[in-house]
């Protein structure tokens, strides 16, 4: 069993203060019961002892409710011992039927009781007389006591009298009718809707206490399901964030010789946005101008990287309303654009650009392809970003990919995040 105290701490405070309320309402029913009968009845005294004997009869059961909550439901409900919980609310049953059987008040005979037909006398019982007459000196020539005989029942005769039940003797149990002489039940239906109030109480019991456990699983399960959700989003940023260091390392090693300053201002740069990636990207959201300027940076050192053949185009707001986006959810698409929309022998084109429309970024990235780009399809990246998305979205978001023989193009259209986040 499960200690008492103990599970109290574990308990939801709603679910305590409905019993409180219930058992409440039902100690104060009696004192209003008596109070509006005396307000309506001005004969009506308001009498303590009525209710303290109803209080007496609520006792057990408030007691038995205790026990049933505190030590018996938890077996059931927070154990699944079906087996125990069945024996042992089998002995409670029991035991409180006993007691109730027990403790029934007996018939007792009012006062002012008319003794059945049978015991009343006709007449008043006569003084034993002397037969015979007296003289003037008192003296009786013959004496004979004449005993009375008691009256017979109403209708009755001398021969109809049963001599094996004297009508002196009064009988036991009913008088009349079917079962007459009988003893009184053993128990009553007083004691019968006292057991089954009992059982009504101990259900509903096991219901508040199930529905109450299900919402705390419920919730259990909803705080399991975004720690996942968070554990999930940090393996795909980490994910992503080897991979964009990767190019831009990879860029910066190529200006070292080209233009060793270029190369040290860009190491500025990368710095800059390493701290963005590291401190910005494990929130759930950051500014939208914040976002835009971590793109900007990174297509400022990719143009490095390519002659003029490249035609990079940047379409981005410069002023930004206070919402919100997640960390780093754009630059994959970007990313990918310049991994597979770059040619070195041909004219390539990459075309950037967003806007807000309707508290929703409207995002569209569009390249080239280059020969390359038609023997890798997909990769870790984009496959990475739609799971990120849908973790943060589920199905709020629209995503397009038109890939066709010469242009591979992006549409994503997400809705922006209020500035509290």
């Amino acid at each position: 069993m499960v200690n008492g105290q103990k599970y109290w701490q574990k308990q939801s405070l709603q679910e305590n203060l409905i019993y409180l309320a219930v058992w409440v309402l039902l100690f104060l029913a009696p004192l209003l019961s008596l109070y509006v009968r005396t307000m309506n009845d001005m004969y009506l005294l308001f009498d303590w002892t009525e209710v303290f004997l109803v209080w007496r009869r609520l006792l057990p059961f408030l007691l038995l409710f205790l026990v049933h909550n505190f030590l018996l439901a938890p077996l059931l409900i927070h154990h699944n011992k079906r087996i125990a919980y069945a024996s042992i609310m089998v002995v409670v049953i029991a035991a409180f039927t006993v007691y109730q059987c027990s403790t029934r008040p007996h018939m007792q005979k009012p006062m002012g009781h008319r003794p059945p037909p049978h015991m009343e006398r006709t007449s008043p019982p006569a003084l034993p007389q002397r037969e015979g007459a007296e003289d003037s000196h008192g003296i009786m020539n013959v004496e004979k006591v004449i005993t009375p005989r008691p009256s017979l029942p109403l209708g009755g005769s001398a021969k109809g009298e049963n001599p094996s039940c004297p009508p002196s003797v009064p009988r036991r149990g009913k008088t009349e009718g079917p079962g007459a002489g009988l003893p009184p039940p053993i128990i009553g239906e007083h004691d019968i809707l006292a057991v089954v109030i009992l059982i009504l109480m101990f259900g509903a019991n096991l219901g508040i206490k199930g529905w109450f456990r299900s919402r705390d699983d419920r919730k259990r399960l909803a705080e399991l399901e975004r720690e996942n959700l968070e554990q999930q989003l940090e393996y795909l940023r980490y994910q992503i964030n080897p991979h964009f260091f990767m190019n831009t390392l990879n860029n910066i090693h190529a200006l070292v010789d080209i233009d060793p300053t270029k190369a040290q201002e860009t190491i500025v740069e990368l710095s800059k946005m390493m701290r963005y990636v590291l401190y910005e990207g494990s929130k759930q959201g950051v500014p939208l101008s914040q976002e835009f300027d971590f793109i900007r940076h990174y297509v400022s050192l990719m143009r490095l990287r390519y002659t003029d053949k490249v035609h990079i185009t940047l379409n981005m707001p410069q002023e930004t309303s206070d919402r919100q986006i997640p960390p780093l959810i754009l630059i994959t698409f970007i990313e990918n654009a310049f991994k597979h929309g770059i040619s070195y022998q041909h004219e390539s084109c990459i075309e950037i650009k967003a806007e807000v429309k309707d508290d929703k970024l409207q995002f569209v990235c569009r390249n080239s392809k280059s020969e390359k780009s038609n023997e890798e399809k997909g990769g870790v990246g984009l496959a990475n970003v739609r799971k990120r998305l849908d973790l943060l979205y589920d199905n709020n978001y629209t995503l397009h990919i038109d890939d066709t023989a010469d242009i591979y193009s992006v549409g994503l259209v997400v809705p922006l995040l209020n500035s509290k986040v």
